[in-house]
């Protein structure tokens, strides 16, 4: 599978700590195995991100992502449930 990564994403994946960035690493390589692994709570999204799905880092830090095709995964955004979803 490849990954392509949108500019929001990258932004603020550069804004996060380096422990972060390491997990996030971690919980991409356990999608790219299965991404259905119930450590990343992978599950899909309501309005507005209605269409995409999103995955957990840690507790509170989640991956939004979408299927651009079968081999093929765009991530959109990452960041804490508060700041991608508002509440």
């Amino acid at each position: 599978m490849r990954f392509i990564t949108a500019r929001n994403f990258d932004k603020h994946l550069k804004r996060l700590p380096r422990f972060l960035r390491t997990r996030f690493i971690e919980r991409k390589n356990l999608f790219l195995e299965d991404r259905r692994h119930p450590l990343l709570d992978d599950h899909a999204l309501h309005e507005p991100w209605a269409g995409c799905r999103s995955f957990s880092v840690t507790g509170d830090v989640r991956v939004i992502y979408r299927m651009a095709a079968d081999d093929l995964c765009q991530l959109l955004d990452i960041g804490t449930h508060h700041d991608l979803y508002g509440n």
